[in-house]
């Protein structure tokens, strides 16, 4: 079973190319929705948060209100909070991508994607055969965050200037797709690296 690391910079569109993997039955390890679902009580991620950031980041049900822990992250300019907050979620979620590849494995696949926006802070392109990076130009990331996330567009061009550069992902990627509108040529794009991996 290869895997295959997928990343890119927030509003790049990597949620596009998950409905491609998936018309191929190549099964997508979400590490977002793994992180979502670590934000939920009982959960030692919780706990490890409330510890750094403080009980105003929990929402009326005690799991974390990711609005309210996202505004305190990308407020801080000097990186700290966002670094120590990948510090402390990064493990979990590895931990938990780990217990999904092994019960892939097991039912004898010939691919899995995991797509993680932090693949190469958080190490897990290590796990993977290959890596492919989305990218795309600012402007269509800024409106692709604001809709998907519904924020201000000044909140959503804070967490782009929060991120790495386009060129660490284009120099860290094995491969490097881009996905501004169409559709059609970004699948054209997956599918010839498929085709050079010998998975299709």
């Amino acid at each position: 079973m290869k895997i295959i690391g997928l990343t890119g910079p927030s509003g790049a569109g990597k949620g596009f190319c998950y409905q491609y993997f998936d018309s191929l039955s190549i099964p997508c390890i979400d590490a977002d929705r793994v992180y979502h679902e670590l934000l939920c009580p009982p959960s030692r991620c919780v706990d490890e948060l409330i510890a750094f950031f403080g009980n105003d980041i929990l929402d009326n049900k005690g799991g974390i209100d990711r609005k309210t822990l996202a505004n305190k992250v990308f407020a801080d300019k000097s990186r700290e909070k966002l670094n120590t907050l990948n510090f402390i979620t990064h493990k979990y979620v590895t931990e938990k991508i780990v217990f999904m590849l092994n019960d892939f494995s097991k039912q004898g696949l010939a691919a899995v994607v995991i797509d993680a926006p932090l693949l190469f802070e958080a190490g897990v392109d290590k796990m993977c055969d290959f890596t492919v990076a989305v990218i795309s130009d600012e402007a269509t990331r800024l409106e692709r965050i604001v809709k998907r996330d519904n924020i201000s567009s000044e909140e959503a061009t804070m967490r782009i200037k929060a991120q790495k550069p386009i060129d660490f992902y284009t120099e860290n990627a094995d491969y490097t797709v881009t996905n501004n509108a169409d559709i059609h040529a970004l699948n054209n794009q997956i599918e010839a690296i498929l085709k050079k991996e010998k998975i299709l």
